[in-house]
């Protein structure tokens, strides 16, 4: 089966339109964050079927929650497997000003996120790495290492010196 476009996201969906979903069997893609930025993959759910993703141009990463297919009693849904994180939250706009000019120079990719946000605090996040957390011991900066599902993938930026 060859999947070109995402139906809709189990996250997104009002209460009602959930409901059209409720008595169907959700069989899973589970994909790590890495895999959702590519459009053209090959997957195998978790009953062992094989499917193409072959998403157009332009149409955006997947996410958590996104259904690519609906049968009669069955649904494939994009599952993603938690990343491992640093969930680094400054205590002032200088420590934060420094934490991000230091972590930058390493072109780490990284997330912000607001005190509205599920973290209930404004942190920046980005992927575990030892260096990271070795700087951010020795510079007293507080953080946590945590297994997130991320509403977005890490994407690399481009840039060039």
């Amino acid at each position: 089966m060859i999947i070109d476009k995402v139906l809709g996201n189990l996250h997104d969906l009002p209460e009602n339109d959930l409901a059209a979903y409720t008595g169907l069997h959700r069989e899973k893609v589970v994909l790590p964050s890495a895999q959702l930025v590519k459009r053209i993959q090959r997957a195998t759910t978790d009953h062992g079927n094989e499917i193409g993703i072959r998403l157009a141009s332009g149409s955006g990463d997947l996410r958590d929650g996104d259904i690519l297919h609906v049968a009669d009693t069955n649904m494939i849904v994009v599952s993603v497997l938690p990343t491992d994180v640093l969930v680094i939250a400054p205590r002032t706009i200088h420590e934060m000003g420094v934490t991000a000019h230091s972590l930058g120079n390493r072109h780490l990719q990284a997330q912000f996120f607001d005190a509205d946000s599920e973290y209930g605090a404004a942190v920046m996040v980005c992927a575990y790495d030892h260096t990271v957390e070795d700087y951010l011991t020795h510079a007293g900066v507080p953080y946590t290492r945590q297994e997130r599902v991320l509403p977005v993938p890490f994407r690399h930026a481009e840039h060039s010196h």
